[in-house]
């Protein structure tokens, strides 16, 4: 596995030490990447993320997104993992989520967006499952 985008790591927010979001892009073989996010989506981030995320959609087949560390997932968040996921289905590529957050899976549920994704229970899962 090798780490991608050494220029992304931590978004922070005006207050000296308040990490707002991290972001750790790695890849898995030719055709994998797993974006591990960590923290909030929120206004702030979400731009980081729809850039990260639109970059791994173009470079690999199969891309999962690992919201495990998410502690807030809000609106711009949830716009952006709605459209990465219609661009991938547009490229004809697959993104993969996989969610243990409470925050996150709150957020999707709530807003009744879980149908419209595929998730997996683990990574693992997700790249052994994806086409």
């Amino acid at each position: 596995m090798r780490l991608l985008c050494p220029n992304v790591g931590t978004v922070s927010s005006a207050l000296p030490s308040a990490d707002i979001m991290g972001l750790r892009v790695a890849e898995h073989g030719p055709d994998a990447r797993i974006v591990s996010v960590t923290g909030e989506i929120d206004v702030v981030t979400a731009p980081d993320l729809a850039d990260c995320l639109t970059a791994q959609l173009t470079a690999a087949q199969v891309v999962v997104v690992d919201l495990d560390g998410v502690r807030f997932l809000g609106s711009a968040g949830l716009s952006v993992l709605f459209e990465a996921n219609e661009f991938a289905t547009g490229q004809g590529r697959d993104l993969w989520l996989v969610s243990h957050s409470r925050a996150a899976n709150l957020a999707l549920t709530v807003t009744g967006l879980i149908p419209c994704f595929t998730f997996a229970d683990s990574v693992r899962d997700a790249l052994s499952n994806a086409v």
